[in-house]
């Protein structure tokens, strides 16, 4: 089948279908055997070994920074922005520069030591989720912040440096030019056809089908029409929502199902495969938006970006995904 070219309409970007070099699953080169380490300070009994805690959910009557809790919240060890400071915004001629002020926060989901979401319970994945609203609402209250990203690295491809299965959180006093083309995106799509983009989009994906790996009712996981990885895939909430903040108890609980055997069959179907994912959100002092949808984006690590790729923002992918679809879809997990 000859190569394509395929345009995603909610971040503006080009993808190059390259079917002509494609692979089978099995065919993508996947770290078999990732190393449980020795010493693990995110465990529980190793409270000491990180930063004083910011928040966390514990057994009752435990006191911070000891054990009892379930999940637990520290600020990085080598945070990319600190929490104190003013901005002190200047210029140097066609320049600008600011003081580094923002959050840099590790969610560890679970006192086991586990490498991934797949491995934790349906209640450590929902309490996870509880706990991204609970750090989101709690720092959108500084003005001096704009954007808070929760993003999870899962291996030593995807960037994690440690086993223990956790998330982060890096908070702006700007929005991320990456979010700000969503917004511009879908703000000219809804001025022109009244309607939201990413509504569309599942509404169109769940007809369609051919890209749908799971309709659990609140949620669509689906290979999007164009991805830049393979088996890159988002879940999407079919009722329109702009802040993942405000989603109600309901849907905690059906992601957190969802999310969980997402990545399992992932990792079922593709190995131990590394892996990261984006949670995108509205910016903090927005309203709610009639033209923007909260998703997550999984981007399985199975392909190298490289010369051309940083040149040209275009990204090579040899699997097309309504076949990346299919396969996921036959993949039985336990229970299900």
């Amino acid at each position: 089948m000859p190569s394509e070219l395929r345009k995603d309409p909610l971040s503006q970007r080009w993808v190059i279908i390259a079917s002509e070099r494609a692979k089978r699953p099995g065919d993508f080169e996947i770290d078999t055997a990732p190393k449980v380490p020795e010493f693990d300070p995110f465990s529980s009994g190793n409270e000491d070994k990180t930063p004083p805690e910011i928040a966390s959910y514990r057994k009752a009557g435990t006191a911070p920074n000891t054990p009892g809790w379930r999940v637990r919240v520290v600020p990085n060890r080598f945070p990319a922005l600190q929490i104190e400071g003013s901005l002190n915004k200047k210029g140097e001629g066609i320049y600008d520069r600011m003081q580094g002020v923002g959050a840099h926060e590790v969610i560890i989901e679970t006192p086991q030591c586990v490498r991934s979401v797949s491995e934790l319970t349906d209640v450590q994945v929902q309490e996870m989720l509880f706990m991204y609203r609970d750090r989101l609402n709690d720092l959108r209250r500084d003005k001096r912040l704009k954007y808070g990203m929760i993003f999870k690295n899962v291996g030593e491809a995807a960037g994690a440096s440690l086993y223990h299965s956790h998330s982060q959180l890096i908070v702006t006093p700007i929005v991320p030019r990456t979010i700000t083309q969503k917004l511009e995106a879908c703000q000219e799509f809804y001025n022109y056809r009244g309607r939201c983009l990413v509504c569309d989009m599942v509404s169109q994906e769940a007809e369609g089908k051919t890209r749908v790996v799971t309709d659990s009712g609140l949620f669509l996981a689906f290979e999007p029409y164009a991805p830049r990885t393979p088996f890159e895939t988002w879940i999407v909430p079919k009722n329109h929502e702009s802040q993942f903040e405000d989603m109600g108890q309901q849907g905690f609980e059906e992601l957190g199902f969802l999310l969980k055997r997402t990545i399992a069959r992932l990792e079922k179907g593709l190995g131990p495969v590394a892996y990261n994912y984006m949670l995108f959100t509205s910016p903090f002092d927005s309203p709610a938006l009639p033209y923007f949808h909260w998703h997550i984006e999984i981007i399985p690590r199975l392909t190298k970006q490289a010369g051309y790729e940083w040149g040209t923002g275009f990204y090579i992918n040899p699997v097309q995904p309504e076949d990346a679809a299919e396969f996921l879809r036959s993949i039985k997990l336990n229970g299900s």
